[in-house]
């Protein structure tokens, strides 16, 4: 617990900051968790033969309920599109991914899981998800999960509409 005075500065010095220096603040707290929450995640041993961002694509495909064009799939993972067009290659070659003609646009392809692609997804997910609840479960209380479910699904939005 932090005595009076030195709780009484820390908020006469939040009440001070600028709100373009409380965002920037902000953000690198964000990027700062989410750095030492990918580096924990990275370590464990849950991947069999993945690697996080190869889960990745596999985790967006596994959400969509049909196949979808590249250009949707690179607005959901962070990678470059030349890098996720080599990422699913490699995906295709070793039987995770598959590539079908789109029936509206004969040039185009889309993507989805194979059977052993979603197999795969599943097996990872499973542990990656008990590695994830364990991080947030051992740091914030329900109310702070709430939270930062809430805040994160605003900025997605916010985001997301800024983006159409």
């Amino acid at each position: 617990m932090s005595e009076p005075g030195v709780e009484a500065a820390r908020q006469r010095a939040d009440t001070s900051r600028t709100s373009s220096r409380l965002a920037n603040d902000a953000w690198e707290s964000l990027l700062t968790a989410h750095a030492a929450l990918m580096k924990q995640f990275a370590a464990e041993d849950v991947w069999h033969g993945l690697t996080m961002r190869e889960y990745d694509v596999l985790y967006t495909l596994s959400k969509c309920p049909e196949p979808i064009r590249p250009a949707e799939l690179n607005r959901h993972v962070l990678l470059t599109q030349p890098a996720l067009s080599r990422m699913v290659d490699r995906l295709v070659e070793r039987g995770f991914v598959q590539r079908t003609r789109d029936p509206h646009d004969g040039r185009g392809v889309r993507l989805s899981l194979t059977a052993e692609g979603r197999a795969r997804q599943r097996r990872v997910g499973g542990r990656h998800a008990v590695g994830v609840a364990r991080a947030l479960t051992g740091a914030l209380t329900d109310d702070e999960l709430h939270a930062l479910e809430q805040i994160c699904g605003k900025l997605a939005d916010t985001t997301n509409r800024k983006q159409l």
